[in-house]
């Protein structure tokens, strides 16, 4: 992104900071809420682990930071899991689990069966994305959906979003944006976003892709670790992420998120981006202040939504839907009070 906008990289590093952490807190959010949906409560603290035995068990972590430091080393990705395979299987001799020769058989098989949905995914989508490189369907298909947008930077940019999804599909996050910039960025740029924002916008979902169902690759990657059917789990990571897709809008509509503003501009950006996202959260999962009915669920998500546009009124607006919402919830008003106001 640095070599094609010709921003400096730290800036852009910079730019992304708090639509990331924005992004991670709304994963918090759903998965916090889906726990209290099902009643879920925390282990007891007699039964938690003790940090003085997790601490004698640190060296444990030496292949996840092997495989880091391998990658940023600028080795293979086949080099570095080569790299972390080995250093598990020296660090299982520190332990009562030590691996053998057979036992290191028996994981490579296990690995290797688990990886066949993935291979098959990766497979079928990159048939579907060679294909559209060579035929030029890609480049078409945004011309076409741009040219429909036509002036209008907001329809513009849902459709950037629908391509960037499209052409994500199974490849990795470099391959995935640099598919959909080069495709779709000069005709989002030329209908006066801006660049920085028009990258990051694109940026943003071609890595969403990774949870978007039909391919979901993540999703097959993560089900393949649990053991879980790969559908069911492509379709609750994309619930779970659901109310992330909104973040790019926010930065479109507030610069300052991206730190270009004062910092009490940003402030205010990242704290009503935040209340925003939980209350689409509240609104995806159903649960706010307990069991929310179909009507609080709409009202919670325009409340969300309104505070995209980062304005003093629509946040003033969303958060008024809040506080009825919360009212409504603790059955301190009910639906006759809010549509006629009290006797």
């Amino acid at each position: 992104m640095a070599e094609i906008t010709g921003i400096a990289y730290m800036e852009i590093v910079y730019a992304a900071i708090i639509p990331a952490i924005i992004y991670f807190i709304s994963v918090f959010f759903m998965v916090d809420l889906a726990a209290q949906k099902a009643n879920m409560k925390g282990l007891p603290r007699e039964v938690l682990p003790k940090l003085d035995v997790l601490l004698r068990q640190v060296y444990l972590f030496s292949p996840i930071l092997v495989l880091i430091g391998a990658l940023f080393a600028g080795y293979s990705v086949i080099r570095c899991g080569t790299l972390a395979m080995l250093t598990a299987a020296v660090v299982s001799w520190l332990t009562p689990h030590a691996m053998g020769p057979r036992r290191l058989f028996h994981a490579l098989e296990n690995g290797a069966r688990m990886v066949l949905q993935l291979v098959a995914v990766c497979a079928t989508a990159g048939i579907i994305v060679g294909v559209i490189a060579l035929t030029g369907i890609g480049s078409r298909f945004s011309t076409v959906l741009l040219a429909l947008a036509d002036q209008s930077q907001i329809l513009a940019l849902f459709f950037a979003m629908v391509v960037s999804i499209i052409l994500g599909m199974g490849m990795p996050t470099t391959a995935a944006y640099a598919v959909a910039a080069s495709v779709i960025a000069p005709g989002v740029i030329n209908l006066g976003v801006e660049p920085l924002v028009a990258y990051l916008f694109i940026f943003y979902f071609a890595v969403m892709s990774a949870i978007t169902p039909p391919v979901a690759l993540a999703a097959y990657a993560g089900s393949a670790l649990a053991g879980s059917d790969p559908i069911r789990t492509s379709v609750e990571s994309f619930r779970i992420g659901l109310a992330a897709f909104v973040v790019p809008y926010m930065f479109f509509f507030s610069p300052a998120m991206l730190l270009d503003g004062s910092w009490i501009d940003i402030a205010h950006v990242a704290v009503t981006a935040v209340a925003g996202v939980y209350l689409l959260s509240c609104a995806v999962q159903g649960w706010f202040l307990g069991h929310a009915g179909a009507l609080i669920r709409i009202a919670l998500a325009a409340a969300g939504l309104t505070m995209i546009a980062g304005g003093w009124l629509t946040d003033a607006i969303g958060l008024g839907v809040a506080v009825l919402a919360v009212l409504f919830q603790r059955h301190l008003v009910n639906a006759r009070d809010i549509a006629h106001g009290p006797d």
